[in-house]
């Protein structure tokens, strides 16, 4: 435990340190940005979910945590409900003195992964696995409209053949941003879960997942509880496939990516 602890307070140390010289003034969190803090009243438990970094799983735990007995094992909640809004209470449904008193009190935990090797998983779940046609749909036309040099009329209209190149140069384009915030899935951990503006007590990550969730559900007093579920490693993105996704992506636009989620990098200790 203490080798997971002083990990931990290391994290906790550098990452207060790069908020400190990268955020000139602190403002004030709106309801807004806590969406994503879901909240366990019964262990005292904040947890910022980040999409691509296990937080399905993350979810279920917290399911048999709060559902007073409906749920016993994380892994036979369907993976689609365990992202049913209302399954789970996010600490902007609170009033002002409510959520305040949670952040001062409560344990407060986020995962976080290694960037590029996130948006690479981010990318093989949505644009390309067929069952994802909203995803298709929603920004696949979009990307192909814009990226592709002479798009035929099926992709344009399917959205279903998005290469990993066309996704980088979306994410990348400036217009991108103007018209919306990014999708959760590819937003930076940075924008969902404020870490400068709230001090989490734990940063897990993924590389480390199973024995942070432990340490986590033991500091909770819920090791009793629930066990973490342990990973399935066989379609998991690991570091040497999204390597191999970087390898058409020029330097120029690798340089870009990495601009655009330095915070992350830097916050999070990634290089």
């Amino acid at each position: 435990q203490s080798a997971v602890q002083a990990t931990l307070q290391g994290r906790r140390e550098l990452l207060e340190e790069i908020c400190h010289t990268h955020t000139r003034k602190r403002r004030v969190l709106s309801p807004e940005d806590l969406r994503h803090l879901i909240v366990d009243d019964k262990h005292k438990l904040l947890y910022c979910y980040v999409p691509k970094v296990a937080c399905t799983n993350w979810k279920r735990v917290l399911m048999v945590l709060t559902g007073d007995g409906r749920y016993r094992e994380p892994l036979a909640i369907p993976a689609n409900e365990a992202h049913v809004a209302g399954n789970l209470r996010s600490l902007s449904e609170y009033s002002t003195a409510e959520i305040n008193k949670r952040l001062r009190t409560y344990l407060k935990f986020v995962f976080v992964r290694e960037p590029f090797e996130r948006l690479v998983s981010a990318y093989r779940n949505k644009f390309t696995r067929s069952y994802n046609t909203a995803f298709h749909k929603r920004y696949g036309t979009k990307i192909i409209r814009r990226h592709r040099a002479d798009p035929q009329a099926e992709a344009l209209e399917k959205g279903n053949d998005v290469s990993f190149e066309e996704f980088v140069y979306y994410l990348v384009d400036p217009q991108t941003q103007r018209e919306e915030p990014f999708n959760e899935h590819w937003e930076r951990v940075h924008s969902l879960c404020h870490p400068c503006l709230i001090h989490y007590d734990v940063v897990g990550k993924y590389e480390t997942l199973e024995q942070d969730s432990r340490y986590i559900l033991k500091l909770a007093g819920a090791e009793g509880e629930v066990k973490f579920p342990a990973m399935s490693k066989s379609t998991r993105t690991t570091g040497d496939m999204a390597a191999k996704f970087f390898d058409n992506i020029s330097p120029f636009y690798q340089k870009k990516l990495f601009n655009l989620y330095r915070m992350d990098f830097l916050l999070f200790n990634y290089s």
